[in-house]
């Protein structure tokens, strides 16, 4: 219980109210929960994943000529989120994490080289499926594993680190999925339209770096981009 102490100097006051607004704006950007009943979401549908905390986006180590198995966060300790059904990660455990090799000054010879990038730096399965199934745990996703991506936040073509923990989580299914199927995530088609327009020098790498990383439903309203018609879909990150 906090007892707030009246002061008469006018100064004092508002540290007072500052320091009270600096704790409740530290509870609105901690994670969401989600409960049996699916996650509490504000008037619009969306749930306060949605919010942009304005945090700097971290740097992992990059690509690896020998990758590793990463640890992940401990069991149960992750919260799924959703904004108009679709899953997003807890921000507290997947925030989201660069690769260094990548900026807007190595573009050319990185993400938008001719001939493709990705698949040169891209973790073998033998690694990504150990840390998938950890993390699983952590998210309490029990459900078919076939069905969930083991998802870069931050897509490696729009230079997210390839392996650092902070990067990747078990995406569970967009809604309308079908058992058994695979994943069905339309979050692909939105990362391989940001590629594109970063390409084209129609957004800077950072500006959708940052869109992706807190919610990639609502990336491309943010960067002034519309979808065309046609781009449903499109290849895992």
């Amino acid at each position: 219980m906090f007892q707030v102490i009246r002061r008469r100097t006018p100064v004092a006051g508002a540290a007072v109210l500052f320091a009270l607004a600096a704790v409740v704006g530290c509870n609105a950007h901690s994670g969401v929960s989600v409960d049996a009943a699916g996650p509490s979401a504000s008037a619009s549908g969306s749930t306060s994943a949605d919010q942009d905390s304005g945090a700097a986006l971290a740097y992992g180590p990059g690509p690896q000529k020998t990758y590793t198995v990463q640890a992940q966060p401990p069991a149960g300790s992750c919260h799924v989120g959703y904004d108009h059904g679709q899953p997003l990660p807890d921000p507290a455990c997947t925030p989201g994490a660069l690769s260094p090799a990548v900026t807007q000054a190595t573009l050319a010879t990185t993400i938008c080289r001719k001939g493709g990038y990705t698949g040169t730096i891209r973790p073998p399965v033998g690694i990504t499926n150990k840390e998938k199934a950890a993390n699983a745990k952590s998210y309490g996703y029990t459900g078919p594993l076939h069905d969930a991506e083991y998802d870069h936040l931050i897509s490696l073509q729009l230079g997210g680190d390839p392996n650092d923990p902070r990067n990747l989580w078990v995406e569970p299914p967009s809604p309308g999925h079908k058992a058994g199927a695979g994943p069905n995530n339309p979050k692909d088609a939105v990362e391989t339209r940001l590629h594109t327009a970063i390409c084209n020098g129609q957004v800077t790498l950072a500006a959708a770096q940052k869109a992706i990383a807190t919610d990639w439903e609502t990336a491309e309203q943010r960067l002034g981009l519309t979808p065309q018609p046609g781009d449903s879909s499109g290849p895992a990150d």
